[in-house]
């Protein structure tokens, strides 16, 4: 569902001299599968999933998304992927089912099909009790939710999700892990970024480590701590990074 093949990304910095911030990224996620890409802040992991999405445009390389190249296609990528970001804002004026209703409609959902799903999540996510809030009104937790509902509502068969639990609370990441692990059981392809060591091992299916915009490791945990003589993923990372915690 999702193919990378030698993604690159330079930006020009206040000088302009070229900043290679995503270099010969590969690799590839299928159906029914949950793909982590870990990495610090900084080592180019949203920059990746930007490309991915058809935010930014590619340097070099490309990525495949259900059938569809990102640079020949990206309106049919862009119709098969929900993607959330962190800095990816709400309406502060709108409530929740306001928004919700307004993105279906962008999303070429008829009235009764939005209604249902609106319904659906609003259950599933227990948002029942403030889909009429106003956003600005409420909680962290509360907006990821209607984030992460917003980027399911038309049911796309691929999912980019960057960072989806940073900042909440236990029982918010509880719920939004549960509802990851039920799209990929539904068949969905989940590409997931996290810097999160422990969630990554208990949620993915494979993993790739990112360290200064390069794929440094990718392999299932078993085959990734096998590689390094086991022991904890996170001490294996830190030791990959050589030293540098501050990624690019």
């Amino acid at each position: 569902m999702i193919t990378v093949d030698g993604l690159s990304k330079t930006f020009l910095d206040r000088t302009q001299r070229p900043v290679t911030a995503v270099d010969g990224v590969s690799f590839a996620c299928q159906a029914g599968r949950i793909f982590g890409l870990l990495g610090p802040n900084g080592a180019g992991k949203t920059t990746t999933l930007r490309m991915i999405a058809t935010i930014l445009a590619p340097t070099a390389g490309t990525a495949v998304v259900a059938g569809h190249d990102v640079r020949t296609a990206p309106d049919r990528v862009r119709a098969s992927i929900g993607f959330l970001t962190g800095d990816t804002g709400l309406y502060d004026r709108m409530t929740a089912r306001e928004t919700l209703r307004y993105f279906g409609e962008l999303y070429g959902m008829d009235d009764d099909a939005i209604g249902r799903r609106i319904d659906q999540l609003s259950g599933q996510f227990g948002m029942a009790d403030f889909a009429d809030r106003r956003v600005g009104a409420m909680s962290t937790g509360m907006k990821q939710k209607v984030s992460l509902a917003r980027t399911v509502l038309h049911d796309p068969p691929v999912l980019i999700l960057d960072e989806p639990t940073t900042g909440l609370d236990i029982v918010t990441t509880r719920t939004i892990v549960r509802f990851i692990r039920q799209c990929r059981d539904q068949g969905k392809c989940i590409l997931f970024s996290t810097h999160i060591m422990h969630e990554a091992e208990t949620l993915c299916d494979r993993l790739a480590f990112m360290v200064r915009g390069r794929i440094t490791e990718n392999g299932t945990v078993a085959e990734i701590k096998g590689r390094h003589g086991g022991g904890d993923l996170e001490e294996i990372f830190v030791g990959l990074m050589g030293g540098d915690h501050e990624g690019r």
